[in-house]
């Protein structure tokens, strides 16, 4: 016998991560496959494995943790840290893993190099600041950063990165074509100062709508998981073929009548206005499901939509099914993608919740997941 301790499954389908990243490999030269915070809530070490067989042989993770955990998973590629060593023992693990961090600063640099050895560099990759103003060299450092390299043994400069703020926005079109003028300036002073490395700043949109920004390496990200980052633009079209990789179900508990005039859960912020049947599913906030969700966006039952009603409540939630015919306790509500012709879209959920696929994805993915 056995027992379940989880009222939601996640479902990933990996055959569709591997085809949204060889769709995105036909359209740049060379994508790294940006897998950071468990692949975007997909799973880090599965997601890792089915991008290397599709070609992939720069991943990049968040943290120095993430990019061991990968090693330790089999991977052999080459592997990014997006967010650096943050402590010298995570700089050691650089040495040792083969881990290439972002460096924004001299300090991080100088930490790096006392951590690697004449037999055993550190590749490192460059972070400058174009215009997202978070983490980064500036332009303005540039002869600074020059004057220190001699000085910083062990450390080998392979790659030099930014990112782009609103490559997603093509109303903001002349900001992105800003940071890029900005990056190919900063690029080539450093190439005329005799480093060589590879450039990246290409991130998911980019590489859709951008292509002379993809320079040797691209970063997608949100693609790979089958969200289309021009959603709800004039360049949707651009994003036409990916396929969302997450399926999120949960059982239904019960089946009841509501009459008209009754309400249903806290606050009675739902009434009502016909004769009703609802449907209670296992899934609340304490699910990641979020709790602004309440009477708002729907689910998929029994290949048909069924309206969330009611407050969403710490594991339970309610939805019409008034018009929706056979559904009883046991059956499946989809809170994310699942059977029918009109699955709920990450893009869907995300609008409904007030927030962005990339948050839905993270958070439902903390979920329990089964992969396909």
């Amino acid at each position: 016998m056995s027992i379940s301790y989880n009222n939601i499954t996640v479902r990933i389908h990996l055959d569709r991560i591997r085809a949204n990243y060889e769709l995105l490999s036909r359209k740049a030269s060379a994508p790294i496959g940006v897998i950071k915070s468990d692949a975007y809530g997909h799973g880090l070490v599965p997601v890792a494995g089915t991008l290397a067989a599709a070609g992939a042989r720069t991943l990049a993770v968040g943290t120095v943790g993430e990019a061991l955990k990968l090693r330790k998973g089999g991977f052999n590629g080459r592997i990014i840290a997006l967010l650096g060593a943050l402590s010298s023992e995570e700089a050691c693990s650089c040495r040792i893993g083969r881990i290439v961090p972002f460096v924004f600063s001299l300090q991080h640099l100088r930490m790096l190099s006392d951590a690697a050895s004449a037999d055993a560099p550190i590749s490192v990759a460059l972070k400058f600041d174009t215009g997202m103003a978070r983490l980064g060299f500036c332009e303005e450092d540039i002869a600074g950063l020059l004057q220190a390299l001699p000085g910083l043994p062990g450390i080998k400069v392979a790659i030099v990165a930014s990112h782009f703020a609103v490559s997603d926005e093509p109303e903001k079109e002349d900001f992105t074509r800003e940071q890029h003028e900005t990056f190919l300036r900063i690029t080539g002073a450093l190439r005329s100062a005799g480093l060589t490395f590879e450039a990246t700043i290409a991130n998911s949109a980019a590489m859709l709508a951008y292509p002379e920004t993809h320079h040797e390496l691209q970063r997608p990200g949100i693609a790979i998981y089958g969200a289309n980052p021009l959603h709800g633009t004039p360049n949707e079209h651009m994003g036409s073929g990916l396929c969302p990789a997450m399926d999120v179900g949960t059982p239904i508990l019960q089946v009841h009548a509501l009459p008209k005039g009754r309400s249903i859960s806290y606050g009675r912020t739902f009434v009502a206005l016909r004769d009703m049947r609802v449907a209670i599913t296992s899934v609340g906030y304490a699910d990641a499901f979020s709790r602004g969700l309440s009477n708002r966006g729907v689910m998929m039952v029994n290949g048909q939509r069924a309206p969330i009603v009611g407050r969403v409540c710490m594991q339970m939630t309610a939805v019409d099914v008034t018009d929706i015919p056979h559904v009883s306790s046991g059956d499946t509500a989809w809170i994310l993608g699942g059977p029918g012709e009109c699955p709920v879209t990450p893009e869907e959920l995300a609008a409904a919740w007030g927030t962005i696929t990339y948050e839905a994805f993270c958070l439902l993915g903390l979920n329990p997941k089964t992969f396909e």
